[in-house]
């Protein structure tokens, strides 16, 4: 299948996306596909799925001793983006994190997604505030730069132990995440922006932005990125709000600021039910305006907001 550059560049207009979470583990995969079914009538280019490491929780025992153990909630991607693939023909990009994985599991990953023709990735640190000391490998990729280089040489057909094997006749081809209002770990966007033009030079095809609510601050980090020298496509992150909550939780979690605007018109609902009609009529604004920008594709989010997702669409489309 087609990179994803190669996706948004051959389409006429906008391109469109979203990001889906695996189903706790327990459910089938047709949750996952009444989610596709609701908006791959907008004709997605690709379609994203998130990766999560398992986590350790203790268990009370008969004896009522304590074990820790380990539990995966949700089953991986790569069974996942395989799965969309085959059945709707779009491209699917299984996110590939750093923490909670040892290196050999990535390369498990790799060799299991190229035996199922997926090569589309986004490569991603991941978020290790909630792992165990368990899972944290000396063996794994500390940094999104360190799993790049692991593709990378994946691709060249180099292992993880420096062996050599017969390369893939499909490269894999991946994207990385990068942040319009600064990443939480970065002293300054300046330096942030360096680590993005690394990226870049290293192979990453396009940029995915985390969530943002202020179009001027993407079109701010943008018109940053080409003066540092990054030519390749940055994505703008849409994310609807569907909770009053979120007016809270989004800029603690995700350090994506509500403009005041957007936080005023939030602060006068009373029912989450208000509060998503706010966050439809915000998206159809935003998604409106970086379309007339001319932006290569919209990425949305799409957790809790299927619906609302669909019907900014419809707006906009």
């Amino acid at each position: 299948m087609a990179t994803v550059t190669e996706l948004i560049n051959k389409h006429n207009r906008t391109a469109f996306s979203f990001e889906i979470l695996p189903p706790l583990k327990g459910n089938d995969i047709e949750k996952v596909y009444k989610i596709v079914d609701k908006l791959v009538e907008f004709d997605p280019q690709y379609i994203n799925i998130t990766t999560h490491h398992s986590e350790y929780m203790d268990q009370q025992m008969p004896d009522g001793s304590v074990k820790r153990i380990n539990i995966r909630k949700r089953p991986g991607s790569v069974a996942i983006a395989a799965s969309i693939q085959h059945k709707y023909g779009v491209t699917a990009i299984p996110h590939m994190i750093c923490k909670g994985f040892s290196r050999e599991e990535t390369e498990y990953a790799l060799i299991d997604l190229n035996f199922l023709r997926v090569h589309n990735l986004l490569l991603l640190q991941g978020d290790n505030k909630r792992l165990a000391p368990e899972q944290i490998y000396p063996n794994g990729n500390e940094y999104a730069t360190d799993l790049q280089k692991q593709v990378n040489n994946f691709n060249e057909g180099v292992t993880e132990d420096g062996n050599t094997f017969e390369k893939n006749i499909t490269p894999f081809a991946y994207g990385m995440a990068c942040y319009p209002e600064k990443h939480e770990d970065a002293p300054s966007m300046e330096s942030d922006i360096r680590y993005m033009k690394m990226k870049a030079d290293m192979g990453a095809e396009y940029f995915v932005t985390q969530m943002f609510f202020d179009n001027e601050k993407y079109f701010s980090f943008v018109d940053k990125c080409s003066k540092a020298g990054i030519t390749q496509p940055i994505i703008p992150g849409v994310k609807p709000i569907v909770l009053m909550s979120q007016l809270e939780v989004l800029p603690r979690i995700f350090q994506s600021s509500i403009p005041e605007e957007l936080a005023a018109e939030l602060r006068k609902c009373k029912t989450d039910d208000e509060a998503k009609e706010v966050g439809v009529e915000w998206g159809i604004k935003q998604c409106r305006e970086l379309i007339a920008h001319d932006v290569p594709s919209l990425h949305f989010y799409s957790l809790l907001a299927t619906d609302s997702v669909a019907r900014i669409a419809r707006e906009v489309y």
